[in-house]
């Protein structure tokens, strides 16, 4: 089985780089011309939050366009600058979203099981995992417990060291964490918001921040001057499973 994530897309934002802009909507059309490039295809791809740059309806409908072309099914996650109720009014008809709450759910036909998490906090850049939230994930991840499962989230779940990032980080992750040593069927955690790849050995698994899809930010170990993009390329995971083997990642640059 292979898994692609792409995260970030930001869609309807342009982007000043030194020397020109970038429009996001066209990364979109290059990250669907990517993904259908590859051999072998993805089985699925997991597009997990900041789909849009400020949850309005024509933004989501320009990204349905541009996944309308993709040759494998697409699941997505909100982040940050996403908007529950446009999210569910425009990809609600696929039937993988709940219809009400929070844009949790599961994927149980692969070989490997997807847990989707929504971090959110409506208006607010941080995010979080409230009680509710961890007792569907609790409950979720017990349900099937001989499963090997991945779980696909916006916001990481610990210090990055990014200062800007820390502060709209997310809170409940330390009794998450208690949660994911509790489940040793977890293979990774996939999370977007950095617009940068991290890699951390977590509570007895690993987690992978994937780049942006979209622009990148800075690797700034130190107090900023705020967020500035930088002219790095836009990425997508790949995430090969097989059983002999276990949960292979590969980041992929989209070039061109």
């Amino acid at each position: 089985m292979l898994i692609a994530q792409i995260t970030d897309l930001h869609t309807g934002s342009r982007i000043k780089m030194p020397g020109y802009e970038v429009d996001t909507l066209s990364r979109v059309a290059k990250a669907v011309a990517h993904l259908n490039a590859l051999d072998p295809a993805p089985d699925l791809v997991l597009a997990t939050g900041d789909l849009t740059r400020d949850g309005a309806r024509e933004e989501y409908e320009a990204l349905k366009a541009a996944f309308a072309s993709l040759a494998m099914p697409v699941y997505l996650l909100p982040g940050n600058h996403d908007d529950r109720a446009m999210l569910r009014a425009v990809f609600g008809e696929q039937g993988y979203l709940p219809d009400d709450g929070f844009l949790h759910y599961t994927i149980e036909e692969p070989p490997l099981r997807i847990v989707a998490l929504d971090t959110q906090i409506p208006g607010e850049s941080r995010g979080e995992l409230c009680a509710s939230r961890l007792a569907w994930f609790e409950a979720t991840l017990d349900a099937a417990p001989e499963r090997p499962t991945l779980i696909a989230m916006h916001h990481p779940p610990f210090s990055t060291g990014l200062p800007e990032f820390d502060r709209i980080g997310l809170s409940g992750a330390e009794a998450m964490g208690a949660i994911v040593a509790r489940h040793p069927q977890i293979e990774t955690i996939l999370c977007g918001h950095v617009h940068r790849e991290i890699t951390l050995r977590w509570h007895g698994t690993l987690v992978t921040v994937t780049p942006s899809a979209a622009y990148q930010y800075p690797l700034e170990l130190k107090e900023s001057a705020g967020f500035r993009p930088v002219d790095e390329p836009p990425a997508c995971r790949l995430c090969h499973w097989r059983p002999e083997v276990g949960l292979v990642s590969h980041l992929s640059y989209i070039i061109g």
